[in-house]
C-alpha cells in the first residue's frame, strides 16, 4: 500500500518554563488522503493549532519541544530534516492559512506584493511575472478588481477579503496539503459559507488535501469527509462526519453535540458540558474527561483509554460504522454505551 498524502504518529509536544512544563500535545496521530478533508475539533487549548505548527515546522522552541512522534509527507519524516531541507516542503508542499488573517499579514506592504514574494523567493520569478501572478491568484479566490486591488494594503480590506488574500497566498505554490486554522474566526454566517465554499471548490480544483482546525461543528457538517476530536491534546473520537453526528461514541463529542443549537427542535434548554478543560500542566490521571463526564466510573480515574474501533449502536457485536472509508473510533471504556444510547 502506498503511503497516505500526510501521517502524524505518536505526535508529543511540551511547553517547558521555568516554573513548569506544559503538555499540549499527547500522542495525537492521524492520517490524509489526497482530495480528503479532515475536520481536527475541539475546545480552545486542545492543540489543534499547536500540532498545526509541528506539522509546518513553525513551533518556537524554546519553549515548544516536540518529544516523540512523527510527522510523514508521502512517507518522509519531516522532523527529521534539517531545516535547509524542511524549508523545501514549507509552502511548496504543505501550506498553511493562519487564524488572524490582519494579524498574518504585514500591515506596511501592499498584499500584491506580499503573494508576489512567496514566487520570488520559491519560484525564481521575475518581480513582473510575479506581481503578474499575485493578480491572478487574487482574481481566482474571487477577489474584485483585483489588478486594483493588489496595490491596496492589508487594513484596506474587509475581513472576508483579507482571508481570500491569505488564501491566494497559500495557493501560490500549489501545495499537496493546505491546514486552514480557525478560516473563519470573527467572519459573519455569510462570509464563512462563502469562504467553506471557496476551499471546497478550489481543493476540487486542485486535488488538495485539506485539514479544516475549527471549534465549531456547524462549519465542517458539509464540507469534511473525516472527523478528529481533540481534547487534552489527544484524539479521543474519529469518524466520518455523518457516522459521528449521528452516532457519538465518546462522552465529549455526546456533549458538544448536546450543546449546539437546532433549528428542528424548539422550546428546548441547551445541555452544556459542565466544568473546564484541563490544565495541561497538571492533567489528570486516566481519562482526562473524566472529572466533566456524566458516565465517569471507577477505573476512569486510573486507566487511560486506548482509540478503538468501536460499534454502531448498542449490539457491542455490531460491524464498525464506516464512513468515508474510516472505521469509527472512540477513546472511552464504554464507547459501545454511549453510541447505543
Amino acid at each position: 500500500m502506498s503511503a497516505p498524502l500526510l501521517e502524524v504518529d505518536d505526535l508529543h509536544i511540551e511547553f517547558r518554563t521555568r516554573g513548569s512544563t506544559v503538555s499540549a500535545v499527547n500522542g495525537l496521530s492521524y492520517t490524509l488522503d489526497e482530495g480528503e478533508t479532515l475536520a481536527i475539533l475541539g475546545e480552545s487549548g486542545s492543540g489543534k493549532s499547536v500540532s498545526a505548527q509541528a506539522v509546518m515546522g513553525i513551533l518556537d522552541s524554546p519553549p515548544a519541544h516536540v518529544t516523540k512522534g512523527a510527522v510523514r509527507f508521502r512517507g518522509t519524516d519531516l522532523l527529521g530534516l534539517p531545516e535547509k531541507r524542511r524549508r523545501a516542503y514549507r509552502g511548496a508542499r504543505i501550506a498553511m492559512i493562519f487564524q488572524d488573517a490582519l494579524s498574518a499579514l504585514n500591515p506596511v506592504h501592499r498584499v500584491g506584493d506580499q503573494i508576489a514574494e512567496m514566487l520570488i523567493v520559491h519560484r525564481k520569478m521575475s518581480r513582473g511575472d510575479a506581481r503578474k501572478s499575485a493578480v491572478e491568484l487574487m482574481d481566482r479566490v474571487r477577489i474584485p478588481s483585483a489588478a486594483s486591488r493588489a496595490g491596496d494594503f492589508p487594513h484596506q480590506f474587509s475581513g472576508g477579503m483579507r482571508q481570500r488574500v491569505m488564501i491566494a497566498m497559500a495557493l501560490a505554490l500549489e501545495p499537496d496539503v493546505l491546514i486552514a486554522d480557525e478560516p473563519t474566526t470573527a467572519l459573519d454566517v455569510t462570509v464563512q459559507a462563502q469562504i467553506m465554499k471557496l476551499l471546497s471548490e478550489l481543493q476540487d480544483e486542485m486535488a488538495m488535501g485539506l485539514i479544516l482546525i475549527t471549534h465549531d461543528l456547524g462549519v465542517v457538517a458539509d464540507v469534511a469527509d473525516r472527523i478528529a476530536l481533540m481534547y487534552a491534546g489527544r484524539v479521543v473520537e474519529e469518524a466520518g462526519v455523518r457516522d459521528l453526528y449521528a452516532r457519538p461514541a465518546h462522552p465529549y463529542a455526546e456533549g458538544l453535540l448536546a450543546s449546539v443549537p437546532r433549528i428542528d427542535v424548539r422550546g428546548r434548554a441547551l445541555t452544556p458540558i459542565k466544568g473546564a478543560p484541563p490544565n495541561l500542566a497538571a492533567i489528570p490521571a486516566g481519562c482526562p474527561f473524566h472529572p466533566r463526564c456524566p458516565r465517569a466510573r471507577d477505573r476512569c480515574s486510573t486507566e487511560v483509554p486506548e482509540l478503538r474501533v468501536v460499534s454502531a449502536g448498542a449490539d457491542p457485536g455490531a460491524a464498525p460504522a464506516v464512513a468515508g472509508g474510516s472505521a469509527h473510533r472512540s477513546a472511552c471504556h464504554y464507547a459501545e454505551e454511549v453510541a447505543g444510547g
